[in-house]
């Protein structure tokens, strides 16, 4: 999310990164390539990752967008440091779809940032985020066999936000979205969504950046940074707009980890209009940070963000989420 101020102290912990260049478009190619586009005049960043053996058919395509002050090589690992988001590429090898991990313009504090719904926060860019990502999905189709019914856009923090937007203003183009440590905007400057959508959730009881009973963001609190409804709002406002079942299927995964704060609880409102459905991932005790059991983050992140949770594999979950889910 915007909190850059705290992103520069997530910068003691990693790597700097090195933004080389590589235009490398072949669509034959495989790998994870760093791209440029020109969009709205302004140069824009993404890196794609194409799997080895894809078939000769439409596949699906994967967003990951960063969180606010985060860059894309962090995202993939190319800095060095751990991070969840790189394990889609491993995902995607043995799935058989497509990732981009597209980069924000430059914010308040000159960290890349997303233009999400947020009507009351004043330190992102106002780029046209909505339309870069969509310019995206319409260079990979014309590469590369994409399946237009399958595509999927997750995102945390800030880019849960943005996550958020897509679903609602690009609706008819995105099968199924993921908002990892986010909620509604309590100020949105954006309308009812084109469609029911199915939806993720998965926020921290714990989270010292993105409350989960609601209001300001940042730690301390920012109204620089926005408000935010509370986490149930936030699944009561998609499971009333999606029309699902009100009673949850609820599940819970086993305490892999004792020691980082608590289990994780599954609840999955489906049944609603074009069978969509939404399902919230309730992280007992997790702070702001994307569960992971293979990429575990450093104590000293865990000083600034509260707990990581190692029960699950946030991409893993995600996925299983998504692989169903098709365009109406």
């Amino acid at each position: 999310m915007k909190i850059y101020r705290l992103t520069w102290l997530l910068l003691l912990i990693v790597t700097a990164c090195t933004h080389k260049k590589n235009d490398e478009t072949p669509s034959q190619s495989t790998g994870l390539f760093t791209r440029h586009i020109t969009f709205d005049g302004a140069d824009r960043r993404y890196a794609i990752y194409i799997p080895k053996n894809l078939p000769d058919q439409n596949v699906p395509l994967v967003f990951e967008l960063h969180g606010g002050g985060i860059y894309i090589e962090d995202m993939t690992g190319q800095s060095g440091h751990k991070t969840p988001f790189k394990l889609w590429m491993k995902v995607a090898d043995t799935a058989k779809f497509i990732v981009i991990y597209p980069e924000g313009l430059n914010g308040a504090y000159n960290k890349p940032t997303w233009n999400d719904c947020r009507g009351d926060c004043i330190v992102s860019s106002d780029a046209d985020d909505v339309g870069f990502i969509e310019k995206l999905m319409d260079i990979t189709a014309a590469q590369y066999h994409i399946d237009p019914n399958r595509i999927y856009v997750s995102g945390l923090s800030n880019g849960g936000f943005m996550a958020q937007r897509m679903g609602i203003e690009r609706g008819n183009k995105i099968a199924a979205i993921a908002s990892i440590v986010a909620a509604k905007p309590a100020v949105s400057d954006c309308s009812a969504p084109v469609r029911p959508i199915p939806v993720l959730f998965m926020n921290g009881t714990d989270d010292n950046h993105m409350p989960y009973n609601g209001g300001l963001l940042s730690n301390p609190p920012n109204p620089d940074h926005g408000t935010v409804l509370s986490t149930p709002e936030t699944i009561n406002y998609w499971t009333q707009f999606n029309q699902t079942d009100t009673i949850p299927i609820y599940t819970t995964f086993p305490d892999l980890d004792p020691d980082d704060g608590g289990i994780v609880e599954k609840y999955k409102y489906p049944n609603g209009t074009n069978q969509t459905e939404v399902v919230f991932y309730k992280v007992n005790g997790g702070g702001h940070a994307a569960p992971s059991i293979r990429e575990q983050y450093a104590p000293l992140f865990e000083q600034y963000f509260n707990k990581q949770n190692h029960d699950i594999e946030m991409v893993f979950e995600v996925w299983k989420f998504f692989k169903d889910k098709r365009l109406p």
